[in-house]
C-alpha cells in the first residue's frame, strides 16, 4: 500500500486540491490494496484556501512516513516554502520517493532546486514566468504531462487528472487506471505529450473528427489507412494533419501508434498471448515492429514490461517520457 502525502498550504488552489483528495484519498472498497492519503500541511491551524473554503489538514513537521507526495498547486509569486518543508521535500526526493506537482505546483519544486536539468511542465498560462524564474529546468512546451526520474509535473487543471490517472495506471495497472477513469467520467488513458489546448476553432461537425478516433481505437488492428482515416472526418489530409497536430501535438500515424501501444500494454496486462500474437493483435506489422515502438516510447521490451506489469507482478516500473 503506497502512504501518499497532499500538501496544502494557506490560500492554496481548491480545485487541484481536489483532484489529488479524489484520486487518492476517496476510499475505492472494490480495491483490495489502495493508497493510504492524507492531505498535510506545514502550517498549523485551520487554513483558508481558494473562494473562502476553510479546512484543517495534518500538520506535520516530517514526510518520513510518506512514500509519495503530491503538490496540488503553488503561488507562482510572493510565497516561498519554510526552511522546514524545504528541507523535507529536498530529503523526500533524496531519499528516491516519488513526487508530483499538479498545475502552478512545479513552481514550489522549482524554488527547491529539484528540477534543475530535468524536464518539467506547468499550466501554459505560467509557462514565460516559470522560464524566467527557472532557467536552469528544461521546461516542456505544451504537454500534459512529463516524467523526469521520480520526479512527475502536470500542466494546469484538468491535465492534473490525466496525471492521476497515469499514477494508478503504473501503480495498479490499466485495468484498474481505467475503472478510475470511468467512475470520473475521463478518456481511459491520454498520453503526457498531447496538447494543453486547441489552437484552432472547433469544426462546423465537431462530432466526426471524434467518432473518427473513436472507429479508429476500435480497428486498431487493421491497416489503417490515412487518408481513408481523414475522409472518416470529413476533412481534406491537410486538414486533418493540422488538426491532429493542433490537439494532440502528434501526427495521425504517431497518435495511431500510441493507440496501438497502449492496447498492447492493456493485451500484456491482461493476457498470457505470445510477443507476436500481442503484436498482431494491436495492429503492428510484427513482433520486431512492436518492439522498436515499445524500446522508443517506454523505454522497455514488450516481454520486461509483461513482467512488471502482468496480473499479481510488482508495479514498480517509471516510465519515461
Amino acid at each position: 500500500m503506497h502512504s501518499v502525502a497532499i500538501l496544502t498550504y494557506s490560500n492554496a488552489s481548491f480545485f487541484e486540491l481536489g483532484c489529488a483528495v479524489e484520486l487518492f484519498a476517496l476510499p475505492r472498497p472494490e480495491q483490495q490494496s489502495w493508497y493510504c492519503s492524507e492531505v498535510v500541511s506545514f502550517e498549523s491551524g485551520q487554513l483558508s484556501l481558494s473562494a473562502g473554503v476553510q479546512i484543517n489538514a495534518k500538520c506535520i513537521s516530517s514526510l518520513e512516513s510518506f512514500d509519495i507526495l503530491i503538490v496540488p498547486s503553488w503561488p507562482v509569486t510572493n510565497k516561498h516554502a519554510s526552511e522546514l518543508m524545504a528541507r523535507e521535500i529536498r530529503a523526500f526526493v533524496s531519499a528516491g520517493k516519488r513526487v508530483f506537482s499538479f498545475c502552478s505546483g512545479a513552481f514550489l519544486l522549482a524554488e527547491l532546486g529539484l528540477l534543475a536539468n530535468k524536464k518539467a511542465t506547468t499550466h501554459w498560462k505560467y509557462a514565460q514566468l516559470f522560464k524566467q524564474k527557472f532557467p536552469d529546468v528544461k521546461y516542456q512546451e505544451d504537454v500534459l504531462y512529463i516524467y523526469d526520474d521520480c520526479i512527475g509535473t502536470s500542466a494546469g487543471s484538468a491535465a492534473a487528472l490525466d496525471l492521476g490517472i497515469e499514477i494508478i495506471r503504473q501503480d495498479y495497472g490499466y485495468q484498474v487506471a481505467n475503472q478510475i477513469a470511468r467512475q470520473l467520467v475521463l478518456s481511459a488513458h491520454r498520453s503526457g505529450g498531447q496538447s494543453q489546448f486547441v489552437q484552432t476553432p472547433v469544426l462546423s461537425s465537431p462530432g466526426l473528427f471524434s467518432k473518427s478516433l473513436d472507429w479508429a481505437v476500435e480497428h486498431l488492428a487493421e491497416n489503417i489507412d490515412i487518408n481513408s482515416f481523414a475522409a472518416r472526418a470529413s476533412m481534406s489530409r491537410r486538414t486533418f494533419d493540422r488538426k491532429f497536430k493542433n490537439t494532440f501535438n502528434l501526427t495521425p500515424k504517431d497518435w495511431l501508434t500510441l493507440q496501438r501501444i497502449n492496447l498492447a500494454k492493456r493485451i500484456l496486462e491482461t493476457q498470457t498471448d505470445a510477443i507476436d500474437r500481442v503484436a498482431e493483435l494491436s495492429g503492428f506489422n510484427n513482433a520486431t515492429t512492436m518492439r522498436h515502438h515499445f524500446r522508443k516510447q517506454l523505454g522497455v521490451s514488450p516481454k520486461y514490461y509483461r513482467s512488471q506489469f502482468s496480473a499479481g507482478s510488482e508495479r514498480s516500473l517509471q516510465v519515461s517520457r
